[in-house]
């Protein structure tokens, strides 16, 4: 027998099939060690056959073979060659997607431990033999106890003595290290409202892939999910559960254990690599049916997939970053046709994108417009901070907020204040009129960069003065920073000295327990006010929380990029919405220097419906995505000079593909990026405005060509971040 081999390198010249002599039981998608280039290597078995092309003496055999069962699924050996084509890069690249990092790299295996079984038999022991009658007794009292304690109990010598003698057995049992074992169930099933039963019977009913559920918060949309998910396992399929936050993650998987118990599985890279070699084994063996995690749960080993669900699916996040830069939704999509499934994605705020797409009939459209528990959804009022500042309060907080605060604090609810803390991007905005400097050519809010004190366009590369005062009204108060989540924290002390406060942003949360233990302090009430950045603006359900400050809500407005608007429409929702979902009504303070600013009008409302009319209107007129594709070539190397050689090579080629393309173009430049240095790397890239998809894969192989060990060449579509 022989076997198709990809070697575990990522690179694009060793992106090949090789062959070995393999034994006759070796499967596709096992792991092995083959010999290569003079020494041994990892690779992936992605096929076996009876006959070579090549001479059987010049083929080398298979050193090692380290798993069983294989393990790499047939739908995932598929999925990774779409993955490869898809999106350029190498098929190795590609496989390690689907298997945890220290199993592959061999730094984590699974874990025995040997126990005494007792056996039942009876034994005359001598007078003397005092330590074997003790362990005896013990043993035959308690039935089992692990080998290793019972000879510190009672001694090695005993212990094996009465295992010589029959007494007992030594068994070998895997340990299974479980994640969140201690987490508080979730409740029993619940009764589902008319409206949740119709949502569930359009899934159900509608021969259409994919199905977009737009529900504002609170109306119940994780209900669906799990009987979406129970309806699947009781007919012999497994599922997918996505969200976008880690620290959604144990929320989401109390209810699923709740549900299905043992048959839930998490992956996430907060776990320890025996947690997650663990779970990844238990859906590997089909132990557990459901993989719940962020966005690379997307690659769970499951087979007989019913239903992969993406919860928040409008949530930046569900994008890589790095390489290979996919779409979890993408994938998701691929993964849904593969096995026939039903692809749920959920959200009160749907990405532009998806809701054209509902719109248009691609999607099953799906709308629950109240909450399940009829209560309204909560006020929110607006506080002007352009008059904050002209009455003295040079503070975060609005006169508004402090006495909405002061009031929830002596009612004994609870608080959440959000810090929009995205628009701390150096944005410029004058905060007597609200004026915010923006682009001349593109309509897109201006960056500051303080090494050159200037004003930069991200989309066209336009450079202007930075401003000494405002060109609107004169004003001397022209920001460009903000506060901070600690410097909330602390002015909230010296405000309400007696209230206990918690913070979570990316300096209070470490390790997979992080983000659960905050969330559980404030869950128990141990916490009177919860500060935090945007993981703690979506999915969470606290009773007691009754009212939400949003500090500079305009903030990301403002932010140099397209979506800014939707963006801001999306966090200022779901934060409101983590307000008034008990009993007590819910209130929302949400502090602006741009009130009168139609996108915050339209969040007031929770009017998805005109902010989308509005919003895709200007899409459409202006020919921004999804009416046009933005496409970034990045070029990142150590040496200058050799970044923008290479640079120069792309531009050319692509101003070629350009001349013998002409409608496909819409805009094109090459420019610094905006962050100039990442990690010692120079930055650069040739930004582009696509009519359409049609020259993509010449673009990649632009970036292809000119990408080396010295320089690397990459492309991004439609990127969820433009620095």
């Amino acid at each position: 027998m022989f076997a198709q081999v990809i070697v575990d390198i990522a690179h694009s010249q060793v992106d090949k099939i090789f062959e070995y002599s393999c034994p006759d039981n070796l499967k596709a998608g096992s792991r092995v060690k083959v010999p290569f280039g003079g020494r041994e290597i990892d690779g992936f078995v992605i096929g076996v056959s009876r006959t070579s092309a090549y001479p059987a003496e010049k083929i080398k055999p298979v050193s090692e073979v380290f798993d069983e069962p294989n393990a790499i699924i047939d739908e995932c050996l598929s999925l990774m060659q779409s993955i490869s084509s898809r999106y350029r890069v190498p098929k190795a690249a590609a496989l390690r997607l689907f298997l945890p990092s220290e199993m592959r790299l061999g730094k984590v295996r699974e874990v025995f431990k040997r126990y005494a079984v007792y056996t039942g038999a009876e034994v005359k022991l001598s007078a003397s033999a005092k330590k074997q009658k003790e362990a005896f007794e013990f043993i035959s009292a308690n039935g089992e106890w692990a080998y290793a304690d019972l000879c510190d109990k009672f001694g090695r010598g005993a212990v094996d003595a009465l295992a010589d003698k029959g007494v007992i057995k030594a068994e070998k049992r895997k340990l299974t290290r479980s994640p969140f074992s201690g987490l508080p169930e979730g409740g029993a099933e619940k009764v589902l409202t008319p409206a949740q039963k119709t949502a569930l019977e359009s899934i159900e009913s509608s021969e259409k892939r994919v199905h977009l559920i737009h529900g504002v918060t609170g109306s119940g949309k994780t209900e669906i999910y799990l009987n979406v998910i129970a309806r699947e396992i009781e007919r012999g399929k497994t599922a997918i559960f996505l969200v976008p936050e880690i620290s959604l993650t144990p929320q989401m998987l109390s209810q699923l254990r709740a549900r299905f118990g043992g048959a839930a599985a998490i992956l996430h890279s907060g776990l320890s690599a025996g947690e997650r070699f663990d779970e990844w084994w238990r859906l590997r063996s089909g132990e557990a049916k459901i993989a719940i995690g962020a966005r690379s749960a997307i690659f769970a080993p499951l087979e007989n997939i019913g239903a992969i669900i993406i919860d928040e699916e409008h949530d930046s996040s569900y994008s890589s970053e790095s390489a290979p830069r996919y779409s979890a939704a993408e994938v998701a999509l691929m993964r849904a046709e593969y096995n026939g499934a039903k692809l749920i994605l959920g959200s009160a705020t749907p990405s532009v994108e998806s809701y054209v797409k509902a719109k248009d009939g691609v999607y099953n459209l799906i709308t629950l417009t109240e909450r399940i528990n009829k209560k309204p959804l909560p006020e929110i009022i607006i506080a002007d901070m352009r008059k904050e500042v002209k009455r003295g309060n040079n503070t975060a907080f609005s006169q508004a907020l402090r006495e909405e605060l002061d009031q929830t604090l002596k009612c004994g609810n609870q608080a959440i204040i959000f810090l929009n803390r995205r628009g701390y991007s150096r944005t410029v905005m004058c905060r007597d009129c609200g004026y915010v400097a923006k682009c001349e050519n593109c309509d897109v809010t201006l960056t500051y960069h303080s090494e050159e004190n200037c004003l930069k366009c991200h989309y066209c590369g336009a450079k202007y003065h930075m401003l000494s005062s405002c060109p609107e009204c004169g004003g001397k108060h022209v920001l460009y920073s903000g506060t901070g989540t600690q410097k909330v924290v602390s002015d909230l002390k010296t405000l309400f000295p007696k209230a206990r406060i918690l913070r979570m942003d990316n300096d209070t949360v470490s390790g997979k327990d992080g983000h659960y233990k905050i969330l559980k302090q404030f869950g128990e009430r141990q916490a009177d006010i919860l500060v935090g950045t945007q993981m703690i603006a979506k999915g969470h359900d606290f009773p007691s929380v009754t009212l939400v400050g949003i500090l500079d809500a305009d903030m990301s407005l403002h932010f140099s990029d397209y979506r800014s608007g939707e963006r801001t429409f999306q966090l200022i929702t779901q934060v409101s919405g983590r307000s008034g979902r008990a009993d007590d009504k819910g209130k929302v303070v949400l502090q602006t220097c741009s009130p009168e600013n139609y996108i915050l009008r339209y969040a007031v409302k929770y009017d998805y419906s005109s902010f989308f009319e509005n919003e895709i209107s200007i899409r459409k007129a202006t020919l921004f995505p999804p009416y046009s594709l933005i496409c970034r070539v990045m070029v990142t190397s150590e040496s200058q000079e050799a970044a923008l050689e290479a640079l120069k090579g792309v531009y050319f080629d692509i101003e070629k593909l350009r001349a013998n393309n002409h409608g496909q173009f819409i805009f094109m430049n090459k420019m610094h990026s905006p962050v100039k240095r990442i990690q010692g790397k120079h930055r650069f890239q040739v930004l582009m405005r696509l009519a359409g998809a049609q020259v993509l894969e010449q673009i990649y192989d632009v970036a292809v060509r000119y990408s080396s060990g010295s320089v690397l060449v990459y492309v991004e579509e439609n990127p969820t971040n433009l620095s």
